[in-house]
């Protein structure tokens, strides 16, 4: 039984954009407006209407909420808000990021980058500026803005409990240069102290660690599912096998085991801060 769980491959200039672009042009014409006028009612230009309605740029859900109030949608453009908002993201992370928003709990274990739900929008930024091919700039910001849209899952009154263990080099690794690598650390450190997260960090001295395999995360939602995420190149799996997934959650808890605790995970930051 095949158990990675597949995708909807989306782009922009295709499927729930194109549709949700169609919709808004229908319901603009339909009030009698051109796009400079439902631009001035929502806050953007001509030419930014004309994007959302080619499906060439996510619109916000601000926007959505908005136009359906002013063009009398009767809420047809905001039942689309949340789908139309995963089209923010590269298609390999879609279906990730709607369970993340699910989740009771998260476990992180990273040894490439800083975890996204932990990064600074310049570290993040950063980040997308490196890859190859490169990115557009208009991409980029786009991209930067979901994943901070994303952190807003670790706040709130139903936030979940969620634990990173991150590789040393990670920390030690200037993306951005010193001064974004400072930032991130800072705010590594800041997110540290929030009680329903727990950071640790893996040293680079240690003799054993579990998870030279790469880089996983574990999720458990609402109703009980418990998955298990991992990406390599832009190539993700969502393992939802039970006994798959049981092996990778014995792994991070080695992992874990292996790691500096918590309280001394952060005291660790402070000494990387404090070095030249």
């Amino acid at each position: 039984m095949d158990d990675e769980v597949q995708q909807p491959e989306y782009e922009v200039g295709t499927g729930i954009l194109c549709v949700f672009g169609r919709q808004l042009k229908l319901f603009r014409e339909r009030a009698g407006m051109d796009r400079a006028q439902l631009g001035s009612l929502t806050g953007y230009s001509a030419s930014t209407i004309a994007s959302f309605e080619q499906g060439r740029r996510v619109p916000p859900p601000r926007f959505i909420d908005r136009a359906d109030e002013v063009l009398d949608a009767g809420g047809v453009l905001s039942a689309s808000k949340e789908e139309v908002a995963r089209a923010q993201y590269p298609a390999f992370f879609r279906h990730a990021a709607r369970l993340e928003t699910e989740a009771i709990e998260l476990h992180v274990y990273a040894n490439q980058a800083v975890p996204g739900l932990l990064q600074t929008e310049e570290y993040a930024r950063a980040i997308f500026m490196m890859m190859r091919p490169p990115m557009d700039d208009e991409l980029i910001e786009q991209r930067v803005s979901a994943r901070l849209a994303r952190q807003e899952i670790l706040s709130g009154r139903d936030a979940p409990l969620a634990s990173f263990v991150i590789d040393e080099a990670v920390l030690r690794r200037p993306i951005g240069g010193r001064g974004v690598l400072r930032g991130q650390l800072e705010h590594v450190l800041l997110m540290g102290e929030r009680r329903n997260i727990e950071i640790q960090v893996m040293p680079l001295d240690r003799e054993e660690n579990a998870g030279m395999a790469g880089p996983f995360t574990l999720i458990e939602t609402k109703e009980g599912r418990r998955i298990a995420y991992a990406e390599v190149q832009n190539v993700s799996r969502l393992q939802t096998e039970r006994e798959r997934v049981r092996a990778l959650e014995a792994k991070y808890g080695i992992i874990r085991a292996q790691a500096l605790t918590p309280r001394e995970s952060l005291a660790y930051v402070e000494k990387l801060l404090g070095e030249p």
